[in-house]
This record gives structure tokens, C-alpha cells and sequence, in this order.
């Protein structure tokens, strides 16, 4: 991609390096101090040492800090950030609304977000209650080496599918579908999953549509990101880890699905080419 130069984003949080506390249960009253108190007996520490270590260390509503000047990986993040508010800026305003961006918050490990304690072994995820996306830039290492998707604009498709599900949620559509899953049993559940991945991965096609009209793509930089797609499907992760594939407990779609949806984006440059829930799409 063709990304140095180009505008960063305002929206980026570095809490690389922090620590996320785990929290003591004090909300309890007495029965928290009296555990307090015993953990300390065990263990021979301080009970002000131990409030300092067990308490959280950061703070999840804390203002954009940017990421540092000398960080390659961390700025292009930021750029392609930047470009997906270029993207859905301008088809928000054509639908006549407004674009409201999310916050991309990088971290090391874990985190504390408005859905719990977050942590980099479930990869990159987005949090609809606090409109964030997270990302432990570690994943990348292993996007390349473990699934063998290497690239920039391999990253770049991650983000904007993350980006995809904030989309999801200032339409009301992630809400839509929460309410469905809660009615429906564990494979509807799962179905309903599938199509809401795959449309999330759809926009982050509609977003490379764009970035190519504005000259950011190189030659090979979309085989790069339907590799990634196809690196990520549900059969081929499930193939790795158990060594077989179990097609009603897929949550995101196969490696075939993810690809088509993706390229189906990037073809259209509309969202309405990313109707997962459609009759069309099934």
C-alpha cells in the first residue's frame, strides 16, 4: 500500500505497555477487605501493596494519545484508520447522515474494555458497548507466520473489518442480530454469526474499493488481503487446531465464504452488495 505520507488518524489510543488490572471485589463491602486481608496473610505481601498491584492500571474512556513517531507499524495502522473515516465519511454524508468514527485502542496482552477484560489471545475484536476497536499489534506476526498472510494490505483488510462491525453497529444491525441470537438455538445462533462476520468482511472490501480509487493499492496488495480472508475461514482454523472441520459451529464463515463476500466489496464499492441476510445471500 501506498500509505507514507498520508494523513493519520486522531482516533488512536496507545495503551502498548500498560498494565490492565485484574480489580480486587471491594464493591462487596467487609467481605472484600476480609479477602483482601487473607490473600495478604498467604501470601505475606502488603494489603496496600496488593490494592496497587490488583487494581486496575488504566483507564478504558482515556482521551486518543497517537502512536509515536518513530513506529512504522503502529502509523500505518493509523493511516489506514484515517482512510476508513475518508471512506465512510463520504458514504454516510451521500445517505444523508453523519459518520461518527471509532477509536482504535493498540494494546499489549489485555486490556480493560466496556465488554470485559479483552485480551490479544482472541485476536483483533471490536467492543459495541464503548464503539472501539482493539488491536494487539502481535497479531500480525502471527498473520504471517502461522497462517501465512503476509502484507500490509493483509493488515489493512483486519482493520477495515473490524472497522465493518462499527459499521454494523451505528446502523443498529449488530443490535438486530444480538436480539436474534438470543432467540435462537446454538446453530441459528451461530448461522446468524456467520452472516454478520461475512458482511462485516464485505465492508472492509466496499473500504478497499475506495482506497483503490484513491491510488492507495499496489500491484498484489488484494491478493494479499483475500489471502488473509481465506487465512482466517472458520474450516481451515478448525482443520489446524482439532483436525477436523464442524460446519454448524463456524461463527465467521469458511475461508471460501470470507474471500467471496470480500471480493464482493471490492468489486461493488456499495453497500447494498452486502446483504448477507438476504434470501441471496444464503
Amino acid at each position: 500500500m501506498k500509505w507514507q505520507g498520508r494523513r493519520t488518524s486522531g482516533n488512536v489510543e496507545d495503551r502498548r505497555g500498560r498494565r490492565a488490572g485484574v480489580g480486587l471485589p471491594l464493591g462487596g463491602g467487609i467481605g472484600g477487605i476480609v479477602l483482601l486481608l487473607l490473600f495478604s496473610a498467604l501470601t505475606g505481601q502488603s494489603p496496600l501493596d496488593l490494592l496497587g498491584s490488583l487494581a486496575p492500571s488504566e483507564d478504558a474512556g482515556s482521551a486518543p494519545t497517537g502512536v509515536p513517531a518513530d513506529d512504522p507499524q503502529a502509523e500505518f495502522i493509523s493511516v489506514v484508520l484515517a482512510d476508513t473515516e475518508e471512506t465512510w465519511g463520504a458514504l454516510f454524508e451521500q445517505a444523508g447522515g453523519r459518520y461518527e468514527a471509532p477509536r482504535l485502542v493498540l494494546f499489549t496482552d489485555a486490556t480493560q474494555t466496556a465488554c470485559g477484560l479483552g485480551s490479544s489471545a482472541t485476536g483483533p475484536f471490536y467492543c459495541p458497548a464503548d464503539r472501539n476497536v482493539y488491536l494487539d499489534l502481535g497479531f500480525f506476526r502471527d498473520l504471517a507466520q502461522r497462517f501465512g498472510a503476509p502484507g500490509d494490505f493483509a493488515q489493512a483488510y483486519v482493520v477495515a473489518h473490524e472497522v465493518g462491525h462499527h459499521i454494523q453497529t451505528v446502523t443498529g444491525l449488530s443490535e438486530q442480530v444480538s436480539a436474534a441470537r438470543a432467540r435462537a438455538d446454538e446453530r441459528e445462533s451461530n448461522a446468524l454469526s456467520v452472516r454478520q462476520e461475512l458482511q462485516a468482511d464485505c465492508y472492509a472490501g466496499v473500504w478497499g474499493h475506495y482506497a483503490a480509487q484513491r491510488g492507495l493499492l499496489e500491484p498484489g496488495d488484494v491478493e494479499e488481503g483475500l489471502t488473509a480472508a481465506a487465512a482466517i475461514g472458520d474450516d481451515r482454523l478448525q482443520q489446524q487446531g482439532q483436525g477436523r472441520v464442524v460446519p454448524e459451529s463456524f461463527t465467521h464463515g469458511s475461508s471460501a465464504q470470507r474471500v467471496e463476500w470480500f471480493r464482493r466489496g471490492l468489486d461493488a464499492g456499495d453497500l447494498d452488495a452486502c446483504d448477507t441476510f438476504s434470501a441471496a445471500g444464503r
